[in-house]
């Protein structure tokens, strides 16, 4: 088997996953970071021992590391997600079998494989959510390399099966609990939202008995009302504060009421208040039955009318004297009607220019050099001018009564539109508005392009407009991009050049710092390179350096950096692993044999030329406190030492 294919049983074809979606719902079960349990440490145990390995584990993968709930035969409680073998086994349908880690391309060059761990068998089986979600694995290690029996293996997914069985009966517990607080919450607020209702409705409400006719419970604005408190109205029945006059209309509404012939009266009646005055007010009253069907309480809402019945009798006084009145009020509403003729015209007139206005307006709109988009309050499109179907491509037709977010706004961008709009319309708070922005934007054919967009905001009679303009800066910010490369790259090789290597060599040490493993700069002086520059030309040389660059960096892997310093001198700066001097002698060797091959080039003939490089190096470790100058000089020191032992060296030796 090539040491390049996985030595795997699990499928390559690997499952989506939703990694935000899994990690919410990792910290959501609240297993990080707690206590060792048995229900888990029974089963890591059980698997040990069936497959006979020394290391098996319950892992959780987090955000950044693989913390293990339950582990055997190993201390460390967690280790980098970077260098997990879980990572992969979570991102696949099926178990992952890795029978030799020293033969798997993804896990040759793993610090746990190659480290102190010596890691070469490996079975992952992905525990998932009840929605899918992989948070980690039930995994076995050995420090041998191994295959599993199909029944071994099918044991083992049943042990994960009892993993994930527990699992999911906490994540259903949580479901449970969510959804209980939430019915609280909504019982509590229902319950407080009716109590508020009836406490501090402006018109009384009350529940009397069906049976008695005694008052159960009143609130304080019928209590205003009647002139009653509520331990006196519960000493009395409806009859009792009744005016005479009105019982018998009221018992006969009420006799409806419980025979099932209405389900609810209003009427106009007078109550006796405490003090034996009459109390106009309007009532309306319905009946609250059991689940069986019996009346159990009437209830009233009681409206004070005193004050309408007193403008009634008023306005019946009035009455007459206005009828007196009606010549002179005739007269004065002719006179009035001329007035409001008068005003007619001049709004007409103020309205044909306000239309004029903005007829001006919408031409500047529609031939403006800068594409115009008018929003109504939804987002939704309201005005697309001509300048706006030219930079997006879609015509005004099209776009009317869109949302802005279908049209233009890029699909990583929709949920940050909405949510603004949405907050701006609660809280008139904005973050955009008035300000001049560069932002990403599509067009109907769904190609890229950056706008600078300014947006306002219209209040016009109590409803909210936007205003965009929007001017198309593809084409400078590409030319700020290739600016930038420039600066950053080398002319004739299009490696980095010196300035990015200033950038670069601080940057490799901060993450050094924060993964916690050192890396190697390589510091390559050609050897020959003048010869073949005066024997052939600057041409020649020039063709010779550019299959240099292209030779250094196809003998890197990605995550490593290749720079033209000057001149014949290139710096290689290895990184993503902890590189030994053995290691970093090992790809020094590498480049000076791809450099050593022949090279065709044209000078004033056509011929091959060969040329080789010294090599020196330096090693930044971990936790050292070294200036990126010093780091270069030594780098330096050790090429100048190699060039002095002969073509083709390294320095230093290895030690």
């Amino acid at each position: 088997m090539s040491a390049s294919i996985p030595s795997s049983t699990s499928p390559a074809t690997a499952a989506v996953t939703d990694e935000a979606g899994r990690i919410a719902l990792l910290y959501a079960l609240q297993l990080l970071d707690t206590a060792p349990e048995p229900v888990f440490d029974r089963v890591t145990r059980l698997a040990s021992r069936l497959l006979g390995v020394p290391v098996t584990l319950f892992s959780l993968v987090d955000r950044d590391r693989q913390w293990f709930k339950s582990r055997v035969g190993i201390d460390v409680p967690e280790t980098p997600r970077a260098i997990s073998f879980c990572s992969h086994a979570i991102e696949q349908r099926e178990p992952l079998v890795v029978n030799d880690a020293t033969r798997d391309s993804r896990f040759a060059d793993n610090p746990l494989v190659r480290g102190d761990m010596q890691v070469r068998f490996y079975a992952g089986v992905p525990i998932r959510s009840l929605d899918g979600h992989a948070i980690g694995t039930l995994c076995a290690l050995d420090t041998r390399p191994r295959e599993l029996a199909a029944d071994e293996l099918a044991a083992f997914q049943d042990l994960a099966v009892i993993v994930a069985d527990e699992v999911h009966r906490r994540e259903l517990l949580a479901r449970a609990r969510d959804h209980l607080q939430v019915a609280d919450a909504a019982i509590r607020s229902t319950e407080a939202r009716l109590r508020s209702i009836f406490e501090l409705a402006s018109f009384g409400i009350a529940l009397i008995d069906a049976g008695s006719g005694e008052w159960l419970t009143v609130n304080s604005a019928a209590c205003a009302i009647l002139g009653y408190t509520e331990e006196q109205f519960r000493r009395l029945t409806f009859r009792q504060i009744t005016h005479p006059d009105d019982v018998a209309d009221d018992v006969a509404l009420v006799r409806d009421l419980l025979a099932g012939n209405i389900t609810q009266f209003e009427r106009q009646k007078r109550y006796l208040r405490h003090d034996g005055s009459a109390a106009w007010v309007h009532t309306n009253v319905s009946l609250k039955r059991d689940d069986a069907g019996k009346p159990e309480y009437f209830i009233v809402a009681v409206i004070d009318i005193g004050a309408r019945k007193q403008a009634e009798h008023e306005l019946a006084a009035l009455h007459a004297q206005l009828e007196a009145r009606v010549d002179d009020r005739t007269r004065a509403l002719v006179d009035a009607n001329r007035h409001l003729t008068e005003a007619i015209g001049r709004q007409q007139q103020a309205e044909a220019a306000l239309r004029t206005r903005e007829a001006e307006l919408s031409s500047i709109l529609e031939y403006a050099n800068d594409a115009y988009i008018g929003l109504d309050e939804q987002g939704r499109v309201s005005a697309w001018n001509r300048q706006a179907e030219h930079t997006f491509g879609w015509t005004a037709a099209e776009a009317d009564g869109k949302p802005l977010e279908e049209l233009i706004i890029p699909a990583d961008f929709r949920d940050r539109h909405a949510q603004g709009l949405a907050r701006y319309l609660a809280t008139g708070v904005a973050r955009v508005l008035g300000k001049r922005l560069e932002l990403p934007a599509r067009r109907k054919d769904g190609s890229q392009l950056t706008v600078e967009i300014r947006i306002h905001a219209n209040d016009i009679d109590g409803r909210r407009t936007f205003s965009a303009f929007l001017h198309d800066i593809s084409a400078r910010k590409a030319a700020e991009a290739r600016r930038e490369h420039d600066i950053r790259h080398d002319p004739l090789t299009g490696l980095l050049n010196r300035r990015a290597l200033e950038e670069l060599l601080p940057q490799a040490q901060s993450r050094s710092q924060r993964h916690g493993i050192g890396f190697a700069l390589l510091f390559i002086d050609l050897d020959g390179f003048k010869a073949v520059n005066d024997r052939l030309g600057h041409d020649a040389g020039d063709a010779l350096l550019c299959e240099v660059g292209r030779r250094l960096r196809a003998s890197v892997r990605q995550n490593d950096s290749v720079v033209r310093l000057a001149g014949d001198e290139f710096i290689v700066v290895l990184e993503g692993q902890p590189y030994t001097m053995a290691q970093a002698r090992t790809v020094a060797a590498k480049l000076i044999a791809a450099l050593a091959q022949p090279v065709a080039v044209t000078g004033t003939v056509k011929e091959t030329v060969q040329v080789g490089a010294s090599i020196g190096i330096a090693l930044h470790g971990a936790g050292t406190a070294q200036a990126p100058g010093e780091l270069l000089r030594e780098a330096d020191r050790q090429m100048y030492l190699a060039k002095e032992a002969g073509r083709g060296s390294i320095r230093p030796d290895e030690v």
